[in-house]
């Protein structure tokens, strides 16, 4: 495989920390497999309003549409709250998406099992889970028109709307069948068609598309019903379609499952450059502390290797590895308990890369 390149941003809070040990993880990984890359460092979020007065730079933008993948840790914190809406540093992950044409939002949650009893639930429950959640990236609710808070007629009022094309659906939609057919080949499409007019489109044109997937079998649930069956009966799913705002939610509350969001991670693909980030926030608070978890970014850069960088060895490797070392009993602070070996952010990179064969 020839060279490729990647772009990093180690955004705000944790983020620097956790994106150093994925690349230290895929630099020996990708060295084991004889794979070749080049990456860069570039700036977004908070530390580029900072740097640049700009939540997402034109030389971010340009330079990850030139890179083969992109590698996020995480943006935002309580220090730029106060910035004015269109400044805010969560502006850079919509508009990369935007930027990059990122229209899926892939997000596995598998629960490791020497992690079972760690989940919330009951380990008999959760111990088969195996969940690809593909969530619509560029459109709905957090794209459409929007008037922020202003009296009307004596009434503070704010307005967002929700809309949705014939395209955006057939192409997310395909996608996800797509993936069910390499699995157990079934489809859960999520709406909320008893109440709203995007969602019966979005079940009348799901349904016309995985017509054309034989080998796939297609159900539909409302949003409401799939957030309790996703905890009544987390192991009946295979894949799950819905749109930006259930999908966001959703893939929230499934995380859970895993006993910790720090071990969870996931893919926006599309018609360009894909984008790979673990699913927690910026952690302001734990910044610096080596208390970080990294394996969902380092399991988001395996993500990476396979779907952008061309190499599923290197992929397998990684994941085989992170898999490994929390077999063998360590822990970071989020899923440590008496017993275990605690390590830091830093350390839990060094016993994957010990792993890696």
């Amino acid at each position: 495989m020839s060279s490729k390149h990647i772009v990093i941003i180690p955004g705000d809070g944790i983020g620097t920390e956790i994106t150093a040990e994925a690349l230290r993880v895929s630099q020996a990984a990708a060295e084991k497999c004889r794979v070749a890359f080049t990456y860069e460092n570039k700036q977004a979020g908070g530390a580029a309003i900072d740097a640049c007065g700009v939540p997402l730079p034109e030389d971010t933008i340009e330079a990850c549409r030139q890179a083969d993948g992109v590698l996020l840790g995480a943006v935002g914190g309580p220090k730029w709250d106060q910035v004015a809406p269109e400044l805010r540093a969560e502006k850079a992950i919509l508009g990369l998406r935007k930027s990059l044409g990122l229209y899926a939002n892939l997000r596995p949650v598998k629960v490791f099992s020497a992690l079972a009893g760690q989940s919330p639930l009951k380990p008999e429950i959760v111990k088969t889970v195996d969940i690809l959640i593909v969530r619509e990236l560029n459109g709905g609710i957090y794209y459409g028109t929007r008037r922020e808070a202003a009296v009307v007629n004596g009434i503070e009022q704010a307005c967002d709307n929700e809309m949705y094309s014939r395209p955006e659906i057939e192409r997310i939609v395909r996608l996800a069948c797509q993936a069910a057919a390499g699995r157990k080949g079934r489809v859960v499409s999520v709406d909320k068609a008893n109440v709203l007019a995007t969602s019966r489109l979005w079940r009348k044109v799901a349904n016309e598309v995985a017509a054309d997937f034989s080998q796939v079998e297609i159900s539909h649930m409302y949003v409401d019903n799939c957030a309790m069956q996703l905890v009544l009966n987390p192991g009946s799913f295979d894949v799950i379609v819905t749109g930006n705002l259930f999908g966001d939610i959703l893939s929230d509350e499934a995380a859970v499952l895993s006993g910790s969001i720090g071990l969870l991670p996931s893919a926006s693909l599309g018609d360009g450059t894909g984008l790979y980030e673990p699913i927690h926030g910026s952690a302001p608070d734990i910044a610096g502390k080596g208390l970080a978890n990294p394996l969902g970014t380092i399991l988001s850069a395996a993500m990476m290797f396979r779907y952008s960088l061309g190499s599923n060895q290197v992929a397998d490797m990684i994941e085989d590895a992170v898999e490994q070392v929390l077999a063998d009993g360590y822990r970071t602070a989020d899923i440590y308990q008496p017993g275990f070996t605690r390590v830091t952010t830093e350390e839990m990179g060094q016993q994957v890369i010990a792993r890696l064969k």
